[in-house]
Protein backbone atom coordinates (compact mmCIF):
# COMPACT_ATOMS: atom_id res chain seq x y z
CA UNK A 1 0.00 0.00 0.00
CA UNK A 2 1.76 3.09 -0.78
CA UNK A 3 0.38 6.62 0.29
CA UNK A 4 -0.15 8.67 -1.99
CA UNK A 5 -0.86 11.54 -0.08
CA UNK A 6 2.34 11.37 1.24
CA UNK A 7 3.64 11.23 -1.95
CA UNK A 8 1.84 14.23 -3.75
CA UNK A 9 3.23 16.05 -0.97
CA UNK A 10 6.68 14.96 -1.24
CA UNK A 11 6.71 15.55 -5.41
CA UNK A 12 4.72 18.69 -5.80
CA UNK A 13 6.78 20.83 -2.82
CA UNK A 14 9.35 23.16 -4.65
CA UNK A 15 13.38 22.72 -4.86
CA UNK A 16 15.55 23.23 -7.33
CA UNK A 17 19.45 22.09 -6.99
CA UNK A 18 20.75 24.46 -4.05
CA UNK A 19 17.61 25.83 -3.05
CA UNK A 20 15.97 22.74 -1.17
CA UNK A 21 14.87 24.20 1.68
CA UNK A 22 10.90 23.79 1.45
CA UNK A 23 11.72 19.63 0.58
CA UNK A 24 14.21 19.85 3.53
CA UNK A 25 11.66 21.20 5.95
CA UNK A 26 9.21 18.44 5.02
CA UNK A 27 11.45 15.74 5.47
CA UNK A 28 12.98 16.51 8.96
CA UNK A 29 8.90 16.83 9.53
CA UNK A 30 8.47 13.50 8.55
CA UNK A 31 11.43 12.09 10.24
CA UNK A 32 10.34 12.98 13.62
CA UNK A 33 10.18 9.90 15.31
CA UNK A 34 11.63 7.45 12.61
CA UNK A 35 15.33 7.99 13.59
CA UNK A 36 17.79 8.45 16.57
CA UNK A 37 19.74 11.08 15.65
CA UNK A 38 18.86 13.99 12.66
CA UNK A 39 21.04 16.70 11.82
CA UNK A 40 21.23 18.95 8.84
CA UNK A 41 24.98 19.89 7.53
CA UNK A 42 26.93 22.97 6.17
CA UNK A 43 25.95 21.82 3.03
CA UNK A 44 22.26 21.19 3.20
CA UNK A 45 22.24 17.41 3.31
CA UNK A 46 19.64 15.80 5.68
CA UNK A 47 21.64 12.84 7.78
CA UNK A 48 19.07 10.77 9.78
CA UNK A 49 20.57 7.71 11.94
CA UNK A 50 19.19 4.61 12.78
CA UNK A 51 21.09 2.79 15.09
CA UNK A 52 21.91 -0.61 14.13
CA UNK A 53 22.07 -4.70 15.52
CA UNK A 54 26.68 -3.41 15.44
CA UNK A 55 28.52 -0.74 14.95
CA UNK A 56 30.93 -2.43 13.78
CA UNK A 57 30.22 -1.31 10.51
CA UNK A 58 28.19 1.92 8.92
CA UNK A 59 26.06 1.52 6.02
CA UNK A 60 24.45 4.10 4.34
CA UNK A 61 21.63 5.49 1.21
CA UNK A 62 21.10 8.40 -0.25
CA UNK A 63 18.36 9.96 -1.63
CA UNK A 64 18.35 13.55 -3.13
CA UNK A 65 16.13 15.98 -2.62
CA UNK A 66 16.15 18.30 -5.24
CA UNK A 67 14.54 18.40 -8.94
CA UNK A 68 15.39 19.69 -12.36
CA UNK A 69 14.44 23.72 -12.29
CA UNK A 70 15.52 26.75 -13.47
CA UNK A 71 17.35 30.30 -12.42
CA UNK A 72 16.11 33.33 -13.40
CA UNK A 73 19.00 35.46 -14.75
CA UNK A 74 17.02 38.85 -16.59
CA UNK A 75 13.65 40.29 -16.61
CA UNK A 76 13.24 41.86 -20.35
CA UNK A 77 11.43 45.88 -20.65
CA UNK A 78 7.98 43.75 -21.54
CA UNK A 79 8.34 41.76 -18.15
CA UNK A 80 9.43 38.52 -19.67
CA UNK A 81 11.28 36.06 -17.61
CA UNK A 82 14.70 34.51 -18.87
CA UNK A 83 16.57 31.76 -17.67
CA UNK A 84 19.13 29.34 -17.21
CA UNK A 85 18.40 25.52 -16.51
CA UNK A 86 19.40 23.45 -13.25
CA UNK A 87 19.97 20.30 -14.58
CA UNK A 88 19.17 18.71 -17.68
CA UNK A 89 16.12 19.45 -19.33
CA UNK A 90 14.80 17.96 -22.90
CA UNK A 91 14.07 22.13 -24.65
CA UNK A 92 11.09 20.50 -26.56
CA UNK A 93 9.19 19.66 -23.32
CA UNK A 94 9.05 23.06 -22.25
CA UNK A 95 6.49 24.38 -24.54
CA UNK A 96 3.50 26.07 -22.83
CA UNK A 97 4.62 24.04 -20.01
CA UNK A 98 3.59 25.99 -16.32
CA UNK A 99 6.49 26.82 -13.91
CA UNK A 100 6.53 28.29 -10.50
CA UNK A 101 8.77 31.55 -10.19
CA UNK A 102 10.08 31.66 -6.56
CA UNK A 103 10.66 35.12 -6.04
CA UNK A 104 9.42 37.36 -2.94
CA UNK A 105 6.45 35.16 -2.96
CA UNK A 106 5.76 32.33 -5.68
CA UNK A 107 4.80 33.69 -9.11
CA UNK A 108 2.80 31.23 -11.57
CA UNK A 109 4.25 31.39 -15.12
CA UNK A 110 3.64 29.60 -18.37
CA UNK A 111 6.88 28.62 -20.74
CA UNK A 112 6.79 30.97 -24.15
CA UNK A 113 8.34 30.57 -27.62
CA UNK A 114 7.79 31.42 -31.12
CA UNK A 115 4.43 30.38 -32.82
CA UNK A 116 4.92 27.70 -35.23
CA UNK A 117 2.57 29.90 -37.41
CA UNK A 118 4.96 32.58 -37.91
CA UNK A 119 8.03 30.35 -37.66
CA UNK A 120 10.40 30.21 -40.87
CA UNK A 121 11.20 26.51 -42.49
CA UNK A 122 14.20 26.29 -40.97
CA UNK A 123 12.80 27.40 -37.52
CA UNK A 124 10.43 24.61 -37.34
CA UNK A 125 12.93 21.55 -38.70
CA UNK A 126 15.39 22.69 -35.91
CA UNK A 127 15.50 21.27 -32.60
CA UNK A 128 14.03 23.38 -29.79
CA UNK A 129 16.87 25.10 -27.36
CA UNK A 130 16.57 26.81 -24.06
CA UNK A 131 17.17 29.72 -25.09
CA UNK A 132 14.30 29.85 -27.65
CA UNK A 133 12.03 30.16 -24.31
CA UNK A 134 10.49 33.07 -21.93
CA UNK A 135 8.28 32.88 -18.63
CA UNK A 136 5.09 34.95 -19.36
CA UNK A 137 3.36 35.98 -15.97
CA UNK A 138 0.83 37.85 -17.71
CA UNK A 139 1.99 41.04 -15.70
CA UNK A 140 4.29 43.96 -16.58
CA UNK A 141 7.73 44.74 -15.73
CA UNK A 142 6.87 46.87 -12.97
CA UNK A 143 4.97 44.50 -11.37
CA UNK A 144 7.04 41.36 -11.89
CA UNK A 145 10.25 42.99 -10.41
CA UNK A 146 8.45 43.47 -7.54
CA UNK A 147 8.55 39.68 -6.47
CA UNK A 148 11.24 38.57 -8.91
CA UNK A 149 14.97 39.46 -9.52
CA UNK A 150 18.20 37.65 -10.73
CA UNK A 151 18.93 34.29 -9.14
CA UNK A 152 15.30 33.48 -7.72
CA UNK A 153 14.90 29.56 -8.66
CA UNK A 154 12.08 28.28 -10.90
CA UNK A 155 10.50 25.04 -11.04
CA UNK A 156 7.33 23.35 -13.10
CA UNK A 157 4.36 23.15 -11.83
CA UNK A 158 2.40 19.62 -11.93
CA UNK A 159 -0.02 18.31 -9.16
CA UNK A 160 -0.16 14.48 -8.86
CA UNK A 161 -2.50 12.25 -10.68
CA UNK A 162 -3.05 8.72 -10.75
CA UNK A 163 -3.16 6.87 -14.14
CA UNK A 164 -4.46 3.53 -13.46
CA UNK A 165 -1.69 1.75 -11.46
CA UNK A 166 1.15 4.65 -11.80
CA UNK A 167 1.51 8.01 -10.63
CA UNK A 168 1.67 10.56 -12.55
CA UNK A 169 3.42 14.31 -11.71
CA UNK A 170 6.68 16.48 -11.91
CA UNK A 171 10.13 16.21 -9.84
CA UNK A 172 9.38 12.22 -8.79
CA UNK A 173 13.03 12.09 -10.30
CA UNK A 174 14.38 11.78 -7.46
CA UNK A 175 11.34 12.95 -4.58
CA UNK A 176 9.89 9.28 -5.64
CA UNK A 177 13.19 7.65 -4.03
CA UNK A 178 12.78 10.90 -0.85
CA UNK A 179 9.51 8.99 -0.17
CA UNK A 180 11.13 5.69 -0.40
CA UNK A 181 13.82 6.03 1.98
CA UNK A 182 11.20 7.50 4.56
CA UNK A 183 9.11 4.37 4.19
CA UNK A 184 11.92 2.41 4.45
CA UNK A 185 12.28 3.88 8.02
CA UNK A 186 8.70 4.18 8.82
CA UNK A 187 8.44 0.35 7.92
CA UNK A 188 11.89 -0.40 10.19
CA UNK A 189 10.14 1.27 13.13
CA UNK A 190 6.70 -0.85 12.79
CA UNK A 191 8.19 -4.16 11.86
CA UNK A 192 10.72 -3.47 14.94
CA UNK A 193 13.46 -4.53 12.24
CA UNK A 194 17.12 -3.44 13.42
CA UNK A 195 19.57 -2.38 10.88
CA UNK A 196 22.65 -4.89 10.71
CA UNK A 197 24.39 -2.10 11.16
CA UNK A 198 23.97 1.19 11.89
CA UNK A 199 22.23 2.98 9.16
CA UNK A 200 22.54 6.60 7.59
CA UNK A 201 19.65 7.53 5.49
CA UNK A 202 21.21 10.37 3.87
CA UNK A 203 18.85 13.29 1.51
CA UNK A 204 20.91 14.65 0.07
CA UNK A 205 21.39 18.24 -2.41
CA UNK A 206 22.16 19.56 -5.58
CA UNK A 207 22.45 15.78 -7.22
CA UNK A 208 21.40 16.93 -10.74
CA UNK A 209 24.35 19.37 -11.12
CA UNK A 210 27.10 17.33 -9.71
CA UNK A 211 26.13 15.17 -6.91
CA UNK A 212 27.26 17.73 -4.62
CA UNK A 213 25.63 16.61 -1.79
CA UNK A 214 26.73 12.81 -1.92
CA UNK A 215 30.30 13.59 -2.39
CA UNK A 216 29.65 15.50 0.74
CA UNK A 217 28.32 13.41 2.76
CA UNK A 218 29.94 9.97 1.95
CA UNK A 219 33.18 11.68 2.47
CA UNK A 220 31.81 12.86 6.29
CA UNK A 221 29.88 9.45 6.69
CA UNK A 222 32.82 7.14 5.43
CA UNK A 223 30.16 4.18 5.21
CA UNK A 224 30.99 0.69 4.34
CA UNK A 225 28.12 -0.36 2.47
CA UNK A 226 26.12 2.29 0.23
CA UNK A 227 22.60 2.24 -1.24
CA UNK A 228 22.31 4.66 -4.11
CA UNK A 229 18.63 5.46 -4.61
CA UNK A 230 17.61 6.82 -7.52
CA UNK A 231 14.71 6.63 -10.61
CA UNK A 232 15.77 5.01 -13.67
CA UNK A 233 14.37 4.84 -17.17
CA UNK A 234 11.54 2.93 -18.34
CA UNK A 235 11.85 3.01 -22.27
CA UNK A 236 8.91 0.28 -22.29
CA UNK A 237 6.93 2.31 -24.97
CA UNK A 238 5.98 2.50 -28.41
CA UNK A 239 8.84 2.46 -31.00
CA UNK A 240 11.74 1.28 -28.14
CA UNK A 241 13.15 -1.76 -28.91
CA UNK A 242 14.50 -4.34 -26.05
CA UNK A 243 17.95 -3.52 -25.75
CA UNK A 244 16.71 0.28 -25.55
CA UNK A 245 14.17 -0.04 -22.59
CA UNK A 246 16.59 -0.43 -19.64
CA UNK A 247 13.86 -1.31 -17.41
CA UNK A 248 9.58 -1.57 -17.75
CA UNK A 249 7.24 -0.82 -15.24
CA UNK A 250 5.40 -2.66 -13.27
CA UNK A 251 8.22 -5.62 -13.43
CA UNK A 252 9.95 -4.47 -10.43
CA UNK A 253 12.41 -2.80 -8.44
CA UNK A 254 16.00 -2.24 -10.31
CA UNK A 255 19.19 -3.15 -9.22
CA UNK A 256 21.34 -1.43 -10.55
CA UNK A 257 24.50 -3.42 -11.90
CA UNK A 258 26.13 0.20 -14.29
CA UNK A 259 25.58 3.32 -15.29
CA UNK A 260 27.92 6.15 -17.32
CA UNK A 261 29.15 7.04 -13.65
CA UNK A 262 29.09 3.34 -11.57
CA UNK A 263 30.18 -0.22 -12.25
CA UNK A 264 28.23 -1.34 -9.18
CA UNK A 265 30.23 -4.03 -6.68
CA UNK A 266 29.24 -7.34 -7.87
CA UNK A 267 29.44 -8.50 -4.68
CA UNK A 268 26.08 -5.85 -4.07
CA UNK A 269 24.33 -7.02 -6.70
CA UNK A 270 24.94 -10.41 -5.75
CA UNK A 271 23.14 -9.76 -2.88
CA UNK A 272 20.84 -8.07 -3.45
CA UNK A 273 19.73 -10.19 -5.85
CA UNK A 274 19.60 -13.00 -3.51
CA UNK A 275 17.81 -10.84 -1.08
CA UNK A 276 15.05 -10.09 -3.14
CA UNK A 277 14.23 -13.97 -4.08
CA UNK A 278 14.49 -14.76 -0.72
CA UNK A 279 11.66 -12.42 0.21
CA UNK A 280 9.89 -13.07 -3.11
CA UNK A 281 10.18 -9.40 -3.94
CA UNK A 282 9.83 -8.72 -7.53
CA UNK A 283 12.99 -7.21 -9.29
CA UNK A 284 14.78 -6.74 -12.79
CA UNK A 285 18.47 -6.21 -13.89
CA UNK A 286 18.96 -2.05 -14.73
CA UNK A 287 22.25 -1.12 -16.98
CA UNK A 288 21.66 2.52 -17.72
CA UNK A 289 23.95 3.57 -21.08
CA UNK A 290 24.00 7.44 -20.12
CA UNK A 291 23.41 9.39 -16.70
CA UNK A 292 24.75 8.85 -13.30
CA UNK A 293 23.34 8.61 -9.63
CA UNK A 294 24.59 9.33 -6.19
CA UNK A 295 25.55 5.78 -6.44
CA UNK A 296 29.41 6.83 -7.73
CA UNK A 297 30.05 9.16 -4.49
CA UNK A 298 28.68 6.77 -2.04
CA UNK A 299 31.61 4.37 -4.23
CA UNK A 300 34.12 6.82 -4.43
CA UNK A 301 34.25 9.51 -2.17
CA UNK A 302 34.96 7.17 1.15
CA UNK A 303 38.49 6.08 2.31
CA UNK A 304 39.25 2.85 0.62
CA UNK A 305 35.66 2.99 -1.17
CA UNK A 306 32.30 1.05 -0.17
CA UNK A 307 30.79 -1.78 -0.66
CA UNK A 308 28.22 -0.25 -3.11
CA UNK A 309 25.17 -0.85 -5.26
CA UNK A 310 21.44 1.04 -5.86
CA UNK A 311 17.80 0.36 -5.54
CA UNK A 312 16.64 2.07 -8.95
CA UNK A 313 13.00 3.27 -9.37
CA UNK A 314 11.60 2.36 -12.93
CA UNK A 315 10.39 5.91 -14.42
CA UNK A 316 8.34 6.88 -17.78
CA UNK A 317 9.40 10.22 -19.02
CA UNK A 318 12.07 11.26 -16.96
CA UNK A 319 13.39 14.30 -17.32
CA UNK A 320 10.08 16.16 -19.12
CA UNK A 321 7.89 18.29 -17.48
CA UNK A 322 6.03 15.19 -15.45
CA UNK A 323 7.08 11.96 -14.76
CA UNK A 324 5.99 8.47 -14.35
CA UNK A 325 6.17 5.82 -12.05
CA UNK A 326 4.18 2.01 -11.19
CA UNK A 327 3.06 1.94 -7.43
CA UNK A 328 4.10 -1.48 -7.55
CA UNK A 329 7.88 -0.76 -8.77
CA UNK A 330 7.80 1.64 -5.91
CA UNK A 331 6.34 -0.96 -2.94
CA UNK A 332 8.88 -3.39 -4.22
CA UNK A 333 11.86 -1.48 -3.84
CA UNK A 334 11.18 -0.33 -0.37
CA UNK A 335 11.14 -3.46 0.59
CA UNK A 336 13.99 -4.53 -1.36
CA UNK A 337 16.15 -1.19 0.53
CA UNK A 338 14.69 -2.47 3.72
CA UNK A 339 15.58 -6.24 3.56
CA UNK A 340 19.14 -5.55 2.07
CA UNK A 341 20.15 -2.74 4.76
CA UNK A 342 18.05 -5.26 7.44
CA UNK A 343 20.54 -7.95 6.43
CA UNK A 344 24.16 -6.68 5.33
CA UNK A 345 25.53 -9.24 8.56
CA UNK A 346 24.02 -12.23 6.55
CA UNK A 347 26.22 -12.05 3.74
CA UNK A 348 30.08 -13.52 2.64
CA UNK A 349 31.52 -9.93 1.57
CA UNK A 350 34.78 -11.70 1.21
CA UNK A 351 36.17 -11.49 -2.22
Amino acid sequence: MIDVALLSRVCEVPGAPGFEKRIRELVLQQLEGLADEVRVDNMGNVVALKKGKSSAKRSMAAAHMDEIGFIVIHVDDKGFVRFNPLGGFDPKTLTSQRVIIHGKKDLLGVMGSKPTHIMQPEERNRPAKITDYFIDTGLPKKEVVKLVEVGDPVTRWSPLLELGDCVNVKSLDNRVCVFLLLEALRAMKKSRKKPAYDFYAVFTVQEEVGLRGANVSAFDIKPDFGFGLDTTIAYDVPGSTPQERCTSLGEGAAIKIMDSSVICDYRMVAFMKKTAGKHKIKWQPEILSAGGTDTASLQRMVPGGSIAGAVSVPTRHIHQTIETVHKADLKASIDLLVACVCELDAHDWSF
